[in-house]
């Protein structure tokens, strides 16, 4: 089975039908990339070659991450907002020269709806919110895909580690970092849940 084809049996049943698995074509790619085609169709791109520096377990594990921003809904949606933007400025400036106020006024609100959305779109603070909450849910589908508690705990806690040694970037690294310290958190909160019932507990 291909690498490609095993990663789609790894897709809850009710995302099989309407989201797609392929190898990226990118230049200089992302490890994984989610990206909308269409209304009801979803892309995740994986770069094949930086994969194979992964183990399964890890593989797993930064895959359902991906599957979890699907399901929380916060893949990036079709550049609208660049559009947008656009057309509002060259509207702005077009009615600038035939000095009308009202299109004006409305080309300008234009831009700083759209402006706002990219705004939010690019917040960082937001990002590293929405993988802190994809790392949560790639926990519980680990669990839903037979892995125990600790063993998700480790195979994503190690993924990030790996992605730390292996980031140049700085603010990139930065983020893996503080994703890795959020898991830790939650694998202590998961241990002290545990700790009344005597199995084995998650440790990063």
């Amino acid at each position: 089975m291909s690498e490609l084809r095993r990663l789609k049996t790894l897709l809850p049943p009710e995302l099989q039908s309407w989201v797609m698995v392929e190898g990226s074509t990118e230049v200089n790619p992302s490890l994984l990339r989610c990206e909308e085609l269409g209304k009801d169709e979803v892309e995740i791109q994986v770069d094949l070659t930086q994969w194979e520096n992964f183990s399964i377990d890890q593989r797993n594990l930064l895959f359902w991450h991906e599957v979890a921003r699907i399901q929380n809904d916060t893949i990036p949606r079709e550049g609208w907002e660049m559009a947008a933007l656009a057309i509002g400025l060259g509207g702005a400036v077009g009615e600038l020269w035939v000095q009308d106020g009202l299109l004006l006024l409305l080309a300008l609100t234009l831009c700083g709806i759209s402006g706002y959305r990219l705004w939010q779109k690019n917040n960082g603070e937001r990002k590293l919110r929405e993988s802190l909450d994809a790392d949560e849910k790639a926990i519980t589908l680990a669990t839903r895909f037979g892995y125990s508690l600790p063993n998700a705990y480790k195979s994503l806690g190690s993924a990030l580690k790996t992605l730390i040694e292996q980031t140049p970037n700085r603010r990139q690294r930065k983020r893996y970092e503080t994703r890795l310290q959020a898991l830790r958190k939650s694998a202590a909160k998961a241990k002290a849940k545990m700790q009344q019932n005597p199995v084995q507990r998650p440790h990063l």
